[in-house]
């Protein structure tokens, strides 16, 4: 029975970024770099993407309450609102 080999792929991770800049593909730079295992330069660059990602925040919970000058200010505009369609509907002879 042979002892696993650990290779350090975060070490790893800048060369393997100019390969793939240099447009070789995963199996080439596994076969340059003699990395074994299943997938193992996909597997780390998920994991980099997946680091990446969970640095956003994620926006949940309630929106933040409007003030009562946003709640004014949008009466205002419902009620100008109110009164052109009222004016349209008029003009039209609808109402």
């Amino acid at each position: 029975m042979s002892k696993r080999r650990y290779t350090n792929m975060v070490a790893l991770l800048p060369v393997i970024e100019d390969m793939l800049a240099a447009g070789m593909s995963h199996r080439e730079i596994e076969d340059e770099l003699g990395l074994e295992g299943d997938r193992p330069v996909h597997n780390l660059l998920k994991r980099q993407r997946r680091k990446a990602v969970k640095g956003m925040p994620k926006f949940r919970g309630r929106k933040p309450a409007k003030t009562l000058q946003e709640y004014k200010y949008e009466n205002k505009r419902l009620k100008m609102e109110v009164k052109l369609l009222q004016d349209f509907l008029q003009s039209t002879e609808r109402k």
